[in-house]
């Protein structure tokens, strides 16, 4: 796991009532999106809620609905994903940010009906830009 890069340092954008910052895979193998289970988008302290939140991966925007049964996108290491949900917040000043995250690891299995899954965040201050 390589949690301290999941948060791409000065992707925070807003545009008034939605941001979104820029997530890199923690771990050094690609995924296909049902491997997502789920995320969560904090700043400032304050939650997205959990039903606005959207995942925007290869040209293609998600529901965490949509990401369990979505096979044929797969989120490779080099690629980052944009998370994004209802979310007010100032541009051109500071925020602290956290991303939480939970993916299933599907070639590791730990019991006759589970693999392994992983929860990892990640807390970096940054400028939020105008959208």
């Amino acid at each position: 796991m390589i949690p301290d890069r999941i948060i791409e340092q000065g992707t925070l954008t807003t545009d008034g009532g939605r941001a979104a910052v820029e997530v890199r895979l923690p771990w050094y193998r690609a995924l296909p999106g049902s491997c997502i289970a789920g995320a969560t988008l904090t700043i400032d302290g304050a939650a997205a809620p959990a039903e606005s939140l959207r995942w925007h991966m290869n040209d293609r925007e998600f529901t965490f609905d949509e990401l369990r049964t979505t096979t044929d996108e797969w989120w490779f290491p080099t690629d980052s994903v944009v998370l994004s949900g209802d979310l007010p917040i100032e541009a051109d000043a500071e925020h602290e940010v956290t991303v939480g995250l939970t993916l299933y690891i599907p070639y590791i299995i730990i019991s006759d009906t589970e693999t392994l899954h992983i929860d990892e965040s990640n807390t970096k201050t940054m400028k939020a830009v105008a959208a």
